[in-house]
C-alpha cells in the first residue's frame, strides 16, 4: 500500500482530508495490538487529539485488523507523531508499517474499506458497521465536522452501492465461520464438545451464533458485566459467569474462543497449566481473536494447547475468493465514480474562502452606501435621486476593481482577463 512521505513542506500548514494507520496486510498482530484503541478511552483520544491543534477533525477506526485514523488536519507529520506519542512508541518504531493517505486517496480508501475490498474476509459486512459506529463516536466527541460527515456518508452510500450492485459478499466466509472450521480441524464432532466465549461483543455474538448451530454439548459467556453474558447465553440455552469465575470453570472447556477490549490478558500461562493438568491433558482449541490478545503468547507453547489468532485464520476465509473477486473490478468503477465526486466538492470547499471575502466585502460597501443614503433621506433629498446616487455608486464600486485591472494589464494578461471576465459577467448574454 503506498505511503506518502512524512513532512512535505506542501502539507504544511494547509488543511487536508487524511487517512493514516495500520491493518492486516502492513503490520504484524503484535504491531497493531499496540496501536489499538480500546472503546472506552476513544472519545476522549479524539477530543486530545483535536486540541492539540494538529487537527480541526478526527474520527478512529479501531478493529482486530486495523486501526486508522480520519482527520481534516493541519500538518501531516504532527498527525503521526499524535499517534505514536499516544500510544508511547516511537515513530521510527511504527514508521514502516504506517500508510498515509491525503485527500482523495484518503476518500478512496474508506471507500473500499466499507465495501470490504480492504478486508481480510473479502466482502465481509462487519466493517461497515464499524464504521458507522467510528463516525457515531467522533459525533458523540463533537469531533466530527463537515469534511468528515461529508466522507463518511459518502462512504456508507458507497457501500450500500457496491453491496447491493455486485455480489462481493456472495459465498463469503465469516471470520466466525472460520472459526467453527477451524476448531473442526481439531475437534470433528462439535456436539461432542463444550464451548467458553469469554466477551459477549458483536464478534463473540458472531461465532456464538455459529457454534450454536452446531449444537455442542454446552456453551458458557464470560464477561465483564454478567448480565450481558447472561443475555447472550440464554439465546443458546448456555449459562454465564463473571470473568472473576474463569479459574474455576476452564478447565470443563474443549474449544476456547475469546474476543474482549481488556488492554491485558485475560488468560495467562498459569491458568492455563492448571486447567491442563485437571484435564488430565485433554487438548484444548483456543482462538484469540482480541486486539490487543486476550492470551498470553506463551500459552501457545503448552503441549496439548492448539491456540490460533485473528491473523491465523487467513488460509480458511479465503474459501469462495474466486467468485467475490470476479466482483472485485465492478465494485472499483463504483468506487472511481464516487471518489471523483468526493474530489470535486473538496476542489470546490478550497474556493469557499474566496467567496466568502468576496461576499463579506461586497456586504460591507453595500451596507456603507445604504447608510449614506438613509441619511440623505432623513435631511429630506429626494427619495428618486437618493436610489439613482445609491445604485449608480454601488455599480462604480463593485467594477472599480475589475476596471482597474483590465486596464493596468500587460497585452497578454489583458487578453486573458477579458475572456475571464466575460465569463465572469456575461456582459453580452443579454
Amino acid at each position: 500500500m503506498p505511503r506518502a512521505t512524512a513532512g512535505r513542506t506542501s502539507l504544511a500548514d494547509t488543511m487536508q482530508l487524511l487517512a493514516f494507520g495500520i491493518n492486516h496486510q502492513t503490520a504484524p498482530l503484535q504491531i497493531r495490538e499496540q496501536v489499538a484503541f480500546h472503546a472506552e478511552r476513544l472519545e476522549a483520544a479524539l477530543r486530545e487529539f483535536v486540541q492539540t491543534g494538529t487537527v480541526k477533525e478526527a474520527a478512529i477506526l479501531s478493529t482486530c485488523n486495523r486501526t486508522e485514523v480520519y482527520c481534516n488536519a493541519v500538518d501531516h507529520g504532527a498527525a503521526l507523531d499524535w499517534l505514536a506519542h499516544y500510544h508511547q512508541m516511537s515513530r521510527l518504531s511504527i514508521d514502516p508499517y504506517l500508510y498515509t493517505l491525503p485527500n482523495t486517496q484518503a476518500a478512496r480508501h474508506a471507500f473500499r474499506v466499507a465495501s470490504g475490498l480492504d478486508s481480510m474476509v473479502l466482502g465481509e459486512t462487519q466493517i461497515l458497521g464499524q464504521m458507522r459506529q467510528a463516525a457515531k463516536v467522533a459525533e458523540q466527541a463533537g469531533t466530527l465536522g463537515t469534511v468528515l460527515h461529508k466522507l463518511f456518508q459518502q462512504t456508507f452510500a458507497v457501500a450500500k452501492d457496491v453491496r447491493t450492485s455486485t455480489e462481493i459478499g456472495a459465498s463469503s466466509v465469516s471470520m466466525a465461520a472460520a472459526a467453527v472450521r477451524l476448531a473442526e480441524r481439531i475437534f470433528p464432532s462439535i456436539p461432542e464438545q463444550s464451548v467458553l466465549f469469554i466477551g459477549a461483543g458483536e464478534m463473540i455474538e458472531l461465532c456464538a451464533a455459529h457454534f450454536g448451530a452446531r449444537h455442542p454439548k454446552h456453551m458458557l459467556v464470560a464477561n465483564r458485566t454478567v448480565a450481558r453474558a447472561l443475555a447472550l447465553a440464554d439465546r443458546y440455552q448456555g449459562a454465564a459467569i463473571s470473568l472473576s469465575e474463569l479459574p474455576e470453570h476452564l478447565a470443563n472447556y474443549d474449544i476456547v474462543i475469546t474476543s474482549t477490549a481488556s488492554p491485558l490478558p485475560i488468560l495467562g500461562k498459569g491458568m492455563v497449566e492448571r486447567a491442563l493438568k485437571m484435564r488430565r491433558h485433554r487438548p484444548m482449541f483456543m482462538l484469540d481473536l482480541a486486539v490487543p490478545r486476550d492470551i498470553e503468547t506463551e500459552v501457545g507453547e503448552l503441549s496439548d494447547i492448539f491456540l490460533y489468532s485473528v491473523d491465523d485464520l487467513g488460509s480458511i476465509v479465503q474459501q469462495g475468493l474466486s467468485n467475490r473477486q470476479s466482483q472485485v473490478s465492478q465494485a472499483e468503477v463504483i468506487i472511481e465514480n464516487s471518489v471523483q465526486q468526493f474530489s470535486h466538492w473538496l476542489e470546490t470547499r478550497a474556493v469557499v474562502p474566496t467567496i466568502r471575502s468576496l461576499r463579506d466585502h461586497a456586504e460591507q460597501v453595500r451596507r456603507h452606501e445604504v447608510e449614506r443614503a438613509l441619511k440623505l433621506l432623513a435631511r429630506g433629498e429626494s427619495p428618486q435621486q437618493v436610489l439613482e446616487m445609491l445604485s449608480r455608486s454601488l455599480t462604480n464600486k463593485f467594477l472599480h476593481h475589475p476596471t482597474h485591472a483590465l486596464n493596468h494589464a500587460s497585452d497578454v494578461e489583458r487578453h486573458e482577463m477579458i475572456e475571464l471576465l466575460s465569463r465572469l459577467y456575461a456582459p453580452h448574454s443579454e
